[in-house]
């Protein structure tokens, strides 16, 4: 199956009221195929993927260590997703907040990160990996007021499923910090997105190796008012980094809502496609 089928079913939504960026790679021979994937739209908590990078990075550089301490500051505090805001305990480390970050897309815990580097850090990382436009504009906020950005951030499939790809790679800095961000992307809980019509197992320990006979996943999903964004790799014989996000205006209510989804999850079906499974040909 080849790339070409993933911007196929891209194409597939261009009737709908809605943008759909695609960006699918093929991490191992660099092949890559785009639709619309160079539009800049918003993609809510999937650019926490950046934020994490940086972390990674400084965690394998010496800058930041695991078990350093931080404090949760009354303003870091966003609902929405998350736990963090509902847990009794005081004490968190830098990767406990990673792990908040990635497996729950845990708001607060984003909150601390970004305070912790700072918004001019993820995109001077942006800028050094080359991946185009991906911006990280503001913290997460409950309400925004008239004087703050009005989303919290933007960019392109392309970006970000070169972002995936360079974790795939071993190439997002270090070895190290590859590793440890594809780790953090394996414990996201939400597959309702690109994997959610694929058969897929979300607990193989044998990650980021191969499964025999089967597909293995690591994401970062974004939801938001209009937005559906998905941004991870499929691993079976091939690795395909991939980025889907969809883009709509509310005033046209759940129908395209429904349909924005549904085109997110089969441009997820064709990318399971391209990657196949071990040993099945």
């Amino acid at each position: 199956m080849t790339l070409a089928r993933v911007a196929a079913a891209a194409r597939s939504a261009a009737a709908l009221p809605l943008v759909l960026g695609v960006a699918a790679i093929d991490v191992d021979d660099g092949l890559s195929v785009g639709v619309d994937d160079t539009v800049v739209l918003p993609v809510a908590s999937a650019a926490k993927l950046l934020l994490l990078a940086e972390v990674a990075r400084r965690l394998d550089t010496g800058v930041l260590s695991p078990r350093q301490p931080v404090a949760v500051a009354p303003e870091d505090i966003a609902f929405g997703t998350g736990l963090l805001h509902r847990l009794g305990r005081d004490g968190w480390t830098v990767e406990d907040l990673c792990w908040l970050t990635a497996s729950v897309s845990d708001n607060t815990a984003t909150n601390v990160l970004l305070g912790l580097v700072g918004p001019d850090a993820t995109a001077r990382l942006a800028r050094a990996l080359r991946i185009g436009e991906l911006t990280v504009h503001d913290r997460i906020r409950d309400v925004r007021g008239p004087g703050e950005p009005p989303l919290f951030a933007t960019g392109t499939a392309r970006a970000l499923a070169e972002l995936v790809a360079h974790a795939a790679r071993g190439t997002l800095v270090s070895p190290g910090a590859s590793q440890r961000l594809l780790r953090w992307m394996r414990s996201g809980t939400d597959h309702g997105l690109a994997p959610a019509l694929v058969a897929h197992d979300p607990y193989a320990s044998c990650f980021p190796e191969p499964l025999p006979g089967g597909l293995l996943v690591a994401n970062k999903t974004g939801t938001d008012r209009g937005v559906r964004a998905d941004a991870g790799v499929f691993i079976g014989a091939r690795r395909i980094a991939y980025a889907v996000v969809a883009h709509w205006d509310t005033a046209l209510g759940h129908s395209t809502e429904r349909a924005a989804v549904h085109a997110v999850r089969e441009v997820g079906r064709a990318l399971a496609d391209c990657a196949g499974v071990p040993g099945g040909g």
